[in-house]
């Protein structure tokens, strides 16, 4: 499936509420009412659309983590979450490849991370396939359903990079 990424919306923050995966139960949360920012180095998100048709698919989002007390050991964790009728056809692949892009072509980043529980193949799956490489397992890193998960930390570096 083709995408291209674009900045959230009003709109589509009605659309982007999560929920239909058992990797969704973060347990209740207020609805999105701002939009957020598409500034890479911000934390923020960007939509992902099919580019036919221009359908709303779900979103990518970052945050930044440290890897030590310099500027340059910064560097993104990105997330992303897909509409149910959009889960399994590429577009997590392709959505979360086009994110890296934009992060090597206009930062000065040398990592980028993703996390995701050891229980979501098809995530792990899709990261495989968008050029990150598996870590390690992170223990008890994430409050999820009531209780500590294990998640695979990913990640992909710039000299890695072959868009």
């Amino acid at each position: 499936m083709e995408i291209e990424l674009r900045p959230v919306t009003e709109e589509d923050l009605l659309h982007l509420v999560g929920g239909e995966s058992p990797y969704d139960d973060f347990g209740p949360r207020r609805p999105r009412t701002e939009v957020p920012t598409p500034a890479l180095h911000e934390v923020g998100a960007l939509a992902v659309c099919e580019t036919r048709g221009k359908r709303l698919l779900g979103d990518v989002t970052w945050i930044w983590t440290h890897w030590g007390p310099t500027p340059e050991s910064r560097n993104p964790m990105i997330g992303i979450w897909l509409r149910p009728d959009a889960r399994g056809c590429g577009a997590g692949t392709e959505a979360q490849r086009a994110l890296v892009d934009l992060f090597f072509r206009h930062t000065a980043v040398n990592r980028i991370e993703a996390g995701t529980d050891v229980e979501n193949v098809p995530e792990q799956r899709a990261l495989d396939k968008a050029g990150f490489t598996r870590e390690g397992t992170t223990r008890g890193a994430q409050w999820r359903d009531g209780a500590y998960h294990d998640c695979y930390l990913y990640s992909v570096l710039r000299k890695e990079w072959h868009r």
